[in-house]
This record gives C-alpha cells, sequence and structure tokens, in this order.
C-alpha cells in the first residue's frame, strides 16, 4: 500500500494537478485506488465501455489501436502518464487497447470519482480536452520522422483567431470582384465580367491557400523535445526543434484579446536560442505541461548518473568486471527539412547544402543565384541567337557584324560565368567545433570569418518578404561576442539554425559527459578507498578512544 504523502509526493508532478494545495492533493490522493498488472495483462481494450481513469505509478503500458484488419502500436507510456480519460469525459467507447509491457501499477479513478474530480480541479476539463484534440489530431497527421521510442504528448495548431485574422484581407477583397460584377450587370460590358470572374476565381484560391497553410502548421511536445513544424504546399516542410535536455525556462505571454479567448504564445528557452508556439490555444496548460515533462528529463538524467556512479564504484572494487568504454550509438538523423519538388531539383543541381567528413557546407540560395545571373544569361542568350540567325539566314560569312555578336556574346558569357563562380566560391560552413563564413572572389582575394561554437550567445533565423517566405530561404544572425556573423540568402534559414544548434548541444552534452564521468571516477576512487581501509580507519579510531595508560607508583615519585 502506497502511503498517502507518497502518493501526494507522485501526483505533485504531473501537470493536471499543478497548483493545487497540499489538502486538495490529499483529498485526491485519498480517493485513488492501486491496482497491480503482471506483464503482459489488458488493462482496457477498444471498443469496450469506459468505467475507469488511470495513472502510471510505476511500470511500463503500450497502447494499440486497430484500424479495419490492422493493428497498430501508438505510444508507449510510462511512469506520470495517465489514460483512459477520453471515454469518460465524452461517453464514448475505448478508442484504444491498452496492456502492460512489465508489472504495471496502476492509480485509478472510478467513473463516480473521475466525474467529482472534474468538478473539484480547476481546469483539470480543459486540460484533458487539450489532451483529447492531441490526440485526435496526431491520429490524422502523419508524423513518420519521429524516433523509434518517442511518444507525443502535445500536439496542436494556431488558435482559430489565426485563421481569421489571415482569412480578413482576401474576405474584404472580394468586394472588388463583387463591384465588377455588379458594373457588368448593370452595363453588360464583358470586360468588368471577366475582370470580375478572374479576381473571384482568384481570391477564392487565395483564401483556400491561407486554410490549408493553418491546417500544416503544428506546436508538438514529446517525452524528448519540443517542436515547431512548418509547411507550405508543394514547396517546403520544415521543422524547428530541441530537445527537452537543452530547456532552461519555460514562461507564457499574452495579450488582452488572448486572455479573452484563450490563447497566447508559450516561449520555451533553451541555451541555444528559443522556440515559441504563438498563438496556441490553453498556453498556461501547455506551460504545465512542458514543464512536467522538461523536469521529467532531469530526473530521468540524475537517476542515470547515479546508476553510474554506483557501477563505477562495483568495478573499483571488484565486484563486476569493468566495462570496455562504449560509443553511444549514432542515432539515424531525420531530415529537419522536406523540400518540395522544385526545391528538390534545384537542391541536386545547385549543390545548396552538401555534408563531407562531419562538416555541414551551405551556398546562397538558387533564387540568389538567378537574381545575379538572370542579365548576363538573357544577354548572352540573346547574342547567341541572333548570332546563329545571323550566320544562318543567308550565306554563311563571317563579317564584322557576326564578329562583334560574337564578342558580345563571349563577354556575357564570361560574365555569367564570373556571377556564377561569385555564387558557389560564397560558402557557409558548421563543423563539430566552429563555424566558418568564407567568401572568395573569383581571381581574386579570400576572406574568411571563423567563431568558435562555444563562443556563440544567440542565433535568430528570419524570412522576410514574400519572395522569401514563398522560395523559403534568409539569413541566420549569430550572435558571437560583441560582433556578429552572418548567412545570408541560406535555404531554409531555421534548418540551418538546428543544425548548428545540434552541433552545439552535441558539443555540450559531449563536454558535460566528460566532466560527470571524471567526477563519478574520482568519487567511485574516494569511495572503494574509504572502503578498502575501512577496518584500519576502525582500529585507528578505536585506539584514539582507549582512555591513557595510568603511571606507575616510581613514576608518580
Amino acid at each position: 500500500m502506497i502511503a498517502t504523502i507518497q502518493r501526494v509526493e507522485f501526483i505533485r508532478k504531473i501537470h493536471l494537478f499543478r497548483g493545487l494545495k497540499d489538502e486538495e492533493l490529499n483529498s485526491i490522493a485519498e480517493m485513488m485506488d492501486e491496482e497491480t498488472f503482471p506483464a503482459g495483462s489488458q488493462v482496457i481494450r477498444q471498443g469496450t465501455e469506459g468505467n475507469r481513469f488511470y495513472i502510471i505509478y510505476s511500470g511500463k503500458v503500450s497502447v494499440t489501436r486497430r484500424d479495419g484488419s490492422r493493428q497498430r502500436e501508438v505510444a508507449r507510456l510510462v511512469e506520470g502518464d495517465y489514460f483512459g480519460e477520453g471515454a469518460l469525459l465524452t461517453n464514448r467507447l475505448r478508442s484504444a487497447t491498452v496492456g502492460t509491457e512489465e508489472e504495471t501499477l496502476l492509480l485509478s479513478f472510478s467513473r463516480d470519482e473521475f466525474k467529482e474530480l472534474v468538478k473539484v480541479v480547476p481546469n483539470l476539463r480543459n486540460k484533458f480536452e487539450v489532451s483529447i484534440a492531441s490526440h485526435r489530431l496526431e491520429r490524422r497527421a502523419n508524423f513518420n520522422w519521429l524516433e523509434d521510442g518517442e511518444v507525443i504528448y502535445f500536439v496542436n495548431r494556431r488558435h482559430p483567431v489565426e485563421l481569421w485574422r489571415s482569412l480578413a484581407g482576401p474576405v474584404l477583397s472580394l468586394i472588388v470582384p463583387g463591384f465588377l460584377l455588379i458594373l457588368y450587370s448593370l452595363t453588360l460590358s464583358k470586360i468588368p465580367l471577366y475582370l470580375g470572374l478572374g479576381l473571384l476565381v482568384a481570391i477564392l484560391l487565395w483564401i483556400l491557400w491561407r486554410a490549408i497553410d493553418w491546417t500544416n502548421d503544428y506546436y508538438i511536445v514529446t517525452n524528448r523535445r519540443v517542436i515547431w513544424l512548418e509547411k507550405i504546399i508543394g514547396l517546403y516542410d520544415s521543422r524547428q526543434e530541441a530537445p527537452l535536455t537543452a530547456v532552461l525556462s519555460v514562461n507564457t505571454e499574452t495579450d488582452v484579446t488572448g486572455r479573452m479567448l484563450g490563447f497566447g504564445d508559450v516561449v520555451i528557452r533553451t541555451f541555444v536560442g528559443k522556440i515559441t508556439f504563438m498563438n496556441v490555444g490553453s498556453p498556461a496548460e501547455v506551460e504545465m505541461l512542458v514543464r512536467e515533462h522538461w523536469e521529467r528529463t532531469k530526473d530521468s538524467s540524475r537517476r542515470a548518473n547515479i546508476d553510474a556512479l554506483k557501477g563505477s564504484i562495483r568495478q573499483k572494487l571488484g565486484l563486476v568486471p569493468p566495462q570496455p568504454k562504449q560509443e553511444a550509438p549514432r542515432m539515424a538523423v531525420k531530415p529537419l527539412y522536406k523540400p518540395g519538388l522544385l526545391h528538390v531539383v534545384a537542391a541536386n543541381l545547385f549543390k545548396m547544402r552538401f555534408e563531407e567528413s562531419g562538416t555541414i557546407t551551405y551556398r546562397k540560395h538558387w533564387f540568389v543565384l538567378l537574381k545575379q545571373t538572370w542579365i548576363p544569361g538573357l544577354l548572352f542568350l540573346l547574342t547567341t541567337v541572333w548570332l546563329v540567325y545571323a550566320l544562318f539566314s543567308g550565306p554563311i560569312e563571317v563579317g564584322t557584324f557576326e564578329t562583334i555578336l560574337f564578342f558580345f556574346m563571349f563577354v556575357f558569357g564570361l560574365w555569367w560565368w564570373y556571377q556564377y563562380v561569385d555564387w558557389s566560391n560564397d560558402i557557409f560552413q558548421v563543423t563539430a567545433d566552429q563555424i566558418l563564413d568564407i567568401d572568395k572572389k573569383p581571381l581574386g582575394r579570400v576572406e574568411k570569418n571563423v567563431a568558435p561554437l562555444d563562443n556563440i550567445l544567440s542565433m535568430d533565423a528570419r524570412r522576410e518578404g514574400v519572395l522569401q517566405m514563398l522560395f523559403n530561404y534568409g539569413n541566420v544572425f549569430i550572435t558571437v561576442g560583441g560582433s556578429q556573423m552572418v548567412f545570408e540568402d541560406v535555404m531554409n534559414p531555421t534548418a540551418v539554425q538546428q543544425d548548428i544548434d545540434r552541433r552545439r548541444v552535441a558539443r555540450r552534452d559531449k563536454q558535460e559527459q566528460d566532466r560527470i564521468a571524471a567526477e563519478r571516477d574520482r568519487l567511485a576512487e574516494f569511495f572503494a578507498m574509504y572502503h578498502n581501509n575501512t577496518d584500519e580507519f576502525r582500529r585507528e579510531v578505536e585506539a584514539h578512544k582507549q582512555p591513557p595508560a595510568k603511571p606507575d607508583a616510581d613514576e608518580m615519585k
């Protein structure tokens, strides 16, 4: 039987019960029933009536769902997770089957107790509804870049008020085709009719594009990271993310409208920058959820360090044979950026990002190359066509005019080549320990700006203007000490920022793990030395406690 005080300390960490007083937590803890299930047991079955709500006190369960003839695992839940609330809140049948993977201890509430709990705990229904909406949205979306064992705890879009804001402009612009169509009805002139219908179709497509664009942006919290997923149909699919281990703080920011309508920003600051869930619904609940999983990650890291210390002590005492040092397995990193067909062709043709021997190299976006070379390219094409026409429109003769055309064709071709080489030589690189900005002029000087990853203070990725948004390129501003480096006009600047962040996280984690390992070895050596010399220390202590010998009679004289 788990003591009430232990239950209180356990549920205090769960975001559902954050902010409650001790008396309220005690009352909730006393309502709970304990149920133990051996490994391989079925706790709830899909399609049955829901009558209990469960919180995992210890152990692990798997959640599976049958869709037609196919059954798939949708999640694995661990200590602190909960399940079963959906059927109780919506009065529907269970939407999934939950089975234990190991012996599991659950704290549960009956249907009546659950209803009472929802009434007593402030905003509890809202927190459950956020969770249910996340599960529903996750089932409809296809996040195939998730890693093995990664569980989504929250997924949502921007608040619907953002959709209406984005639609305000195109909806108001419907006045123009409406006016043209009224003008046609009065004059029967076909010009306003064609203009009106053309504008109407264009504006309706604009409205449809805005609506779909809103549905394609997601904010996600998993058991490993926080993610902002952004997608523009046919062009690109990118995400900005940060591991929970890198989180420094979480807070919410709302304005008057947000407080009235229930939305705001959740700002997640990490040591490599920040991710902002902009205008997300129920921001306070989202903040609590992120905090819970951030704290879980820290607790898990502390427990792992304690277990590693125990293992080191056992090795120093000779209780277990020394284990060979193993490199951590390298996980397959799924791309942060999924380009559209146009970007795939351009990226392969112009090599705007490639990786060799651990060094990532970026060039400026192909659209920048187009802006630099379109004038000489057009002039070269025109002079070439003109020259071919001059040579083959009559008897083939090379006169003064043809010679001049050939000269200008050569000059324009050389101009185009210079601009291409200048674009190709302007590169940005990220290595395991530094970033580089290299600018090499054709037949000219080379300028190189280098900064260590450890000296980066902050980064900001920006896409400004319609063209940068449409073609997904922009600048990454990197503050280093008192100066600033800029990766200019790179493809998908948020992905570039994430590349740098990943290297910074990997470098920081390596340094931290080396420091912890050295400290762990030092402590293990100390405890082993103390254990091995315990008998000697005990004899010295006992000798120190013995009273001094009494002097004999002759010495007293």
